[in-house]
């Protein structure tokens, strides 16, 4: 049972406890999300061709609708992660004659950049690749491959997003609709400044949004509170 317990932790499959319903509203706006998508796509520049619907916008369906709060879904990622990335998709295409230096310097220039601009969206690299790699019908749109149709998926994605994930008040889209935890005025509460400082400490990129960071926080202290009082009394805390 350890070796099993260990594993299950290693796996990291519990760290999404998110009830049924939470998960069916995911599932729902993934298959509008790339419905819409596939028509603005179909009714603009038809479905021939890989330039004709990005598949990255897939990945970027499941970061909206599974994680609509997550820092790596909100608007500025999904718009500017797309766009630069495939504006450096086209650059190293044009630019370098073979192929996987270009697919590859593609890919590393975009996390670069997105890491510069604060726009990381794991989606966007594979718009970069699409932009090498994608055949004729993409290079030979050149520039304009990245306002159409990278952009506008991307916007048709953002604004599917915001539409379906705004009924469910807990995960509404982008994360700044969701009412914002009141500033502490205990000294001992958590505060940005802090947020931002562990931050700096970790040095690494986290994927939960300032809000949702502190909501958790305090519901952390909440059950530890809990647990305390549970052990004087001589309760369970479940």
């Amino acid at each position: 049972m350890f070796v099993v317990s260990r594993l299950v932790e290693w796996l990291g499959t519990e760290l999404d406890p998110a009830s049924l319903k939470e998960k069916a509203v995911s599932g729902v706006g993934g298959v509008l999300g790339i419905l819409l998508v596939m028509a603005v796509s179909h009714s603009v520049l038809g479905l021939s061709g890989a330039a004709m619907l990005i598949a990255s916008m897939g990945a970027s369906a499941v970061l909206v609708f599974g994680v609509p709060h997550g820092a790596l879904s909100q608007p500025w990622p999904v718009l500017a992660g797309h766009g630069i990335s495939a504006a450096i998709g086209v650059t190293c295409a044009r630019l370098m004659p073979d192929a996987m230096l270009a697919a590859a310097c593609a890919v590393g220039l975009s996390i670069v950049a997105m890491r510069v601009l604060k726009c990381i969206h794991p989606p966007g690299g594979a718009t970069a690749l699409t932009a090498v790699m994608g055949g004729q019908a993409v290079h030979d749109l050149g520039y304009s491959f990245v306002a159409c149709p990278v952009l506008l998926n991307a916007l048709v994605i953002v604004a599917a997003a915001v539409a379906v994930n705004y009924p469910f008040a807990w995960r509404r889209y982008p994360a700044a609709l969701v009412r914002r935890t009141a500033p502490p005025t205990d000294p001992r509460k958590v505060t940005h400044e802090d947020v931002i400082a562990a931050l700096e400490r970790l040095d690494t990129f986290v994927d939960i949004t300032e809000d949702d960071l502190l909501r958790l926080h305090a519901s952390l202290t909440k059950r530890v509170e809990e647990r305390a009082r549970a052990g004087r009394s001589g309760r369970v805390v479940v």
